[in-house]
């Protein structure tokens, strides 16, 4: 049985309340487009007055940051003469990190522990989302009304290229704006979060969530019933949609494709764009802030400069040149207020590139290197290979582990090493009892009940080049036929 999430009708006063917030939308799009189209001068004096704002407004709301910042000048002040914090940092300190003293961790673990309320408002007035990332500490951000409309806004703003929106109009006359998102559901994620959020704010759009979890071919069946005029997913995901696409199983015509959550190489872009013969854009974000970058018709993915400030950094947070990969990258978001993201060390490994982009937009361009897991193919009792999203897997143990570290290390056709990072040999033993049930029960549905899985004695492993922690594996000795 198929796990897909679709929004409630709206009340009438709901239907008000959205087309209203959409104005609003509309209206800070406009903005957006006219900085942009003003140059870099105009985006940079955006950029510095919501900085200079965001460190006036976390300096007097927020607990944490006065502390933090106790010793500097009493003035407006640059990034570089602000400190770093780190996710563990913030999430310790997670009742005086935020600007509302309402927000407190026992009020946000409760509302997260019911699932049912996903996309819902916290407090009747936050977004709340979970995630891990890549360095394996989980973290819980909080979204204000000022957060979710610049989301909103920058999205709008990116379809100002004239194929992009006259492709999505066509889209929506042809296909009734039906849009399909295929992720992890089942928890406060926030690309589910966000996409049921947005459901209930566009109460006349038909929009779908279809779960990661669902054996392929039950999600293509589905796909196929629903005809969407619109695909998001992670590029692993559409990779092997593509694929199913170019052998006829699936057999839909999204004239427009959003990516994002994972590394999207240019290869699988191509082979994507070609299977369904569509627009792919690809968005990079991350929890702590929706949306970062976004690619030009070009490829190129530019940052919103406007309203993100991205300082790539080596292993000291010292400042790399232009052409240079990071080890890491400093963020912060000028938009959201109730949880200052400020100078925040991201994990990602990015390049800035120097060089401007031949689709002419004064907007920096970026290369990243972020989520960067592996599908495995796993051989079933009869021989054939089943494709596994990473997305699934990671979902299926972050539910029993919560916090812990852990990494899936695929070392045959049919086996699964799980490195799981504790030092107290009973809770290892328990946490291996936990993950092994959580993914036996989820292999069993994709009919790989026959895979072995083994406790490594190992602790996860980072990437040697990158530094960060990949959590899905797949070994490179292993050739699915």
């Amino acid at each position: 049985m198929t796990r897909q999430a679709t929004a409630a009708a709206p009340a009438t006063t709901d239907v008000l309340s959205a087309t209203l917030d959409w104005y609003g939308v509309l209206s800070r799009s406009a903005e957006i487009v006219w900085t942009r189209t003003a140059g870099r001068e105009a985006i940079a004096a955006a950029r510095r007055r919501r900085f200079e704002e965001i460190v006036r407004f976390a300096r007097t709301h927020s607990p944490f940051y006065r502390h933090a910042w106790r010793g500097l000048p009493q003035r407006d002040l640059s990034s570089p003469e602000l400190p770093v914090v780190t996710k563990r940092k913030l999430m310790a300190r997670f009742d005086e990190w935020s600007t509302d003293r309402a927000v407190t961790t026992r009020g946000v673990n409760e509302f997260l522990s019911d699932k049912r309320r996903i996309g819902e408002r916290f407090l009747g007035r936050f977004l709340v989302w979970k995630s891990s990332g890549t360095s394996g500490e989980s973290g819980i951000f909080v979204q204000d009304d000022e957060a979710l409309s610049c989301y909103d806004a920058l999205l709008v703003a990116q379809l100002q290229n004239a194929n992009a929106a006259i492709v999505c109009l066509r889209s929506g006359l042809t296909y009734g704006g039906r849009a399909a998102l295929v992720a992890a559901t089942g928890d406060h994620f926030a690309s589910i979060a966000s996409w049921q959020r947005a459901c209930r704010s566009m109460p006349w759009s038909h929009a779908r969530a279809f779960s990661v979890m669902d054996p392929l071919p039950t999600l293509v069946a589905n796909l196929n019933d629903y005809q969407p005029g619109f695909l998001a997913s992670y590029p692993t995901t559409l990779a092997a949609l593509a694929a199913e696409q170019v052998a006829g199983r699936l057999r839909i015509a999204p004239a427009y494709i959003w990516s994002g959550g994972e590394h999207l190489a240019n290869g699988v872009r191509a082979r994507v764009e070609e299977a369904f013969r569509a627009t792919l854009v690809n968005e990079y974000g991350a929890s702590e802030c929706l949306s970062i970058a976004c690619s030009c018709a070009f490829g190129a993915l530019h940052v919103n400069a406007d309203w993100v400030i991205l300082e790539p950094a080596d292993g000291d947070y010292r400042p790399v040149r232009p052409g240079e990969r990071s080890h890491t990258v400093l963020l912060t978001n000028l938009a959201n207020h109730v949880q200052p993201i400020i100078r925040y060390d991201l994990g990602d490994s990015i390049t800035m590139d120097g060089i401007g982009c031949r689709c002419g937009s004064p907007l920096p361009v970026i290369r990243v290197e972020g989520r960067h897991d592996d599908v495995l193919a796993l051989r079933t009792p009869s021989g054939s290979f089943v494709h596994v999203s990473p997305f699934a897997l990671t979902t299926v143990v972050e539910d029993v582990l919560a916090c812990r570290r852990f990494q899936l290390v695929q070392t045959a056709p049919a086996q699964i090493a799980v490195r799981i990072e504790t030092i107290d040999p009973g809770e290892r033993r328990s946490q291996w009892d936990a993950a092994r049930r959580a993914l036996r029960s989820y292999l069993a549905q994709q009919s790989l009940g026959n895979v072995r899985l083994v406790l490594d004695s190992r602790f996860p492993v980072p990437d040697a080049q990158s530094g960060k922690l990949r959590e899905v594996i797949a070994n490179a000795g292993v050739h699915a036929v």
